[in-house]
């Protein structure tokens, strides 16, 4: 409307190409109406099996013998964090997975047809194509990989030292030291974040941070004052209060009448201009306090676009739409920020606190590669790379990407990826691994330009800067109303995404990493000795002076031959590379081939047999005194006697 108006107010060459391009992007909204495309009866049936996906996903339970049940959030969540125990953790993780993956396994192929059909009714070939048209990219899958392999020496690094953390407390009983890591051993039900077991690895456990969990558990915090003070931390910065509806509306605990509520947190825009809500089974942990900040970040952004038209109510693109919720809780999380807040006590840090600090906001941000392969698995699915009935590549990609293998092994029929939320809920993943990199970006831009701040970016925190809240709600107020090159641009300085600012945040942390992670796990000098499918996807474009200096770790050695089994096949009891497999299949049809000539030829060999055996047994049975009959031996039968021959001749009389 923007664009509309400064036209009839001031019809120029300039006004009328601006609103031109406006009404180009919202016609180009309005073209991609989603699954209103399918006929009625397919979009009621549609309908129904994403409500039974998510319904299944959202009221599954895992029960002990004695009949003590347990749901995801709290309680499965909650045990995941804080057990140690290796049977314990073993339970909850099969549990969960069984519970949900096998009920929607018989459904998935069906509800993935009709999904096809609305997309391609929408004028795209599959699924892939249109959620990736949102980005407005050519080159998004290549972006994205770039990005990827720029950020693989931290997550390597990170993954070297947390297996060797996790082979000192477990043991080679349960960790191969030349292997994988159990995806059930990282404190999460889907190993995304491990920051859950950060007591196994604090790099200098004599200094370990203040428990940020406990002490706000011992102040008595409610869900609606960690909200509140969420809300504090935007209008600080100049922003826009919530309207009085939020704090009416919203659902911030978990209800305790029984009544059965969706857990997975979200924020809700209602386009009513003052309806906005969030639902979240809030506990009083410092994750959900982080939590808080990024949903209050979500309601911020429609509070600034909500004089926008509808068409343009979303973020410059899906990744913007997180970023502002995490970049706020980058700014929460920092030592300054907690310190000002009355969560800690502390009021300076050491090198060897700050580098416990650093490894705790690290191993919150391990689900780089799990939102990039998540996403990267269901465009594989939507275009056909993955055919059903293989679905358990899922774990192939876990492997190469996360360096992860399942705490048992899981067949097609288990079908994992289905207790994945966002696929049951039809939600793209790829954003929050933009949002990640974009989170970083920003944040360097309002430290350094409009707080002024000159130290390590860690230390950087917001709270309290106008001009960083102006920066910010700047952004938010344009929607998606215009390309987000151009919005991040006028932001940053450049219109493309770059992780470098991520790199610099975690620098400390990585030059501690480096120096400290045994040589054992660390890359040998070439690239030829990575496993096959991490050398030709990460680790040939990766800086040489890196590689040989070992500053690039690898997963455990023996990976190789782990992947190798994952990829092999059993063939008479024995596990074969594929190709072998193949070649073994043919040798048993021509062997099988020769032995049915062989019988062939036997059994007729064995018929002429059978009929000279036959033949001679006649002309015996012929030169016999006796006959046989029912096996009893009887004299033959006289010889008939004719008359004598008198001259008369037989005569057959007729009557």
């Amino acid at each position: 409307m923007e664009a509309a108006w400064k036209y009839v107010t001031n019809i120029t060459t300039s006004s009328q190409e601006e609103l031109d391009l406006a009404v180009k992007r919202m016609l180009s909204k309005l073209q991609n109406i989603g699954k209103a495309a399918l006929p009625q009866n397919k979009l009621w049936e549609y309908n129904k099996l994403l409500v039974y996906r998510k319904t299944a996903y959202n009221l599954a339970q895992v029960c002990l013998d004695e009949g003590l049940c347990m749901s995801l959030e709290p309680d499965l969540k909650e045990l995941m964090g804080s057990a140690r125990d290796r049977k314990e953790l073993l339970w909850a993780w099969e549990g969960w997975w069984d519970a949900v993956g096998g009920q929607l396994r018989p459904v998935f192929g069906h509800y993935m047809q009709l999904r096809i059909r609305a997309v391609q009714l929408n004028g795209y070939k599959d699924m892939g194509p249109l959620w990736r048209a949102k980005y407005k990219s050519d080159t998004l899958e290549q972006d994205l990989e770039q990005l990827y392999q720029e950020l693989w020496p931290l997550y390597l690094n990170l993954h070297a030292y947390v297996h060797r953390a996790l082979y000192r407390h477990y043991g080679p009983q349960l960790i191969n030291v030349q292997g994988p890591v159990p995806a059930h051993l990282l404190g999460n039900i889907r190993a995304q974040s491990w920051v859950n077991i950060l007591d196994l690895a604090l790099p200098f456990p004599k200094k370990p941070p203040e428990d940020i969990t406990k002490i706000t558990k011992g102040q008595h915090r409610k869900s609606e004052k960690i909200f509140g003070e969420a809300e504090k931390y935007f209008t600080s910065l100049g922003l826009l209060p919530s309207p009085p509806d939020f704090w009416k509306k919203s659902v911030t605990e978990m209800p305790v009448d029984g009544w059965e509520v969706e857990c997975q947190t979200s924020a809700w825009d209602f386009y009513s201009g003052t309806d906005f809500r969030v639902k979240k089974c809030t506990e009083m942990t410092i994750e959900d306090l982080l939590s808080a900040f990024h949903e209050m970040g979500h309601i911020q952004y429609f509070l600034q676009y909500h004089n926008l038209s509808i068409i343009f109510h979303e973020g410059a693109n899906p990744a913007f739409e997180e970023d502002v919720g995490s970049v706020a809780t980058l700014s929460a999380s920092s030592y300054k920020n907690l310190l000002d807040s009355d969560l800690l006590s502390r009021h300076h840090q050491d090198s060897e606190e700050e580098v416990n600090f650093l490894i705790g906001i690290a191993l919150r941000i391990t689900f780089i590669p799990f939102s990039y392969l998540m996403d990267m698995f269901r465009w594989k699915v939507f275009d056909g790379s993955i055919l059903k009935g293989v679905y358990n590549q899922w774990w192939n990609l876990r492997l190469k990407y996360q360096g992860l293998c399942p705490a048992v092994p899981r067949s097609e029929d288990d079908f994992v990826p289905g207790a994945e939320y966002h696929i049951p809920a039809n939600v793209p993943n790829v954003r929050y691994f933009l949002s990640l990199v974009l989170q970083f970006q920003f944040y360097e831009v309002l430290c350094n330009q409009a707080s002024g701040h000159v130290a390590p970016l860690h230390q950087c925190h917001i709270r309290n800067s106008e001009v960083a809240g102006k920066i910010l709600g700047d952004v938010m107020k344009l929607g998606s109303s215009r390309p987000w090159p151009e919005v991040l641009k006028e932001l940053a300085g450049q219109s493309t995404m770059s992780p470098t600012a991520l790199m610099t945040y975690f620098k400390p942390l990585l030059n501690w990493l480096v120096l400290k992670v045994p040589d054992a796990a660390l890359a040998k000098t070439t690239a030829r000795d990575y496993p096959d499918s991490l050398a030709s996807s990460h680790t040939t474009q990766l800086d040489s002076r890196l590689v040989s200096e070992k500053r690039v770790s690898i997963l455990p050695a023996g990976f190789h031959e782990l992947e190798r089994s994952m990829n092999s096949v059993v063939f008479l009891g024995l596990k074969l590379e594929p190709d072998k497999d193949i070649f073994g299949q043919w040798m048993l049809m021509g062997l099988s081939f020769f032995m049915l000539l062989v019988i062939l030829g036997l059994s007729y060999r064995l018929c002429v047999l059978e009929k000279q055996s036959m033949d001679k047994d006649g002309m015996i049975l012929n030169t016999l005194p006796y006959t046989f009959f029912l096996g009893v031996a009887m004299e033959p039968p006289p010889p008939p006697r004719l008359p004598k021959d008198s001259g008369s001749s037989w005569v057959f009389a007729s009557s």
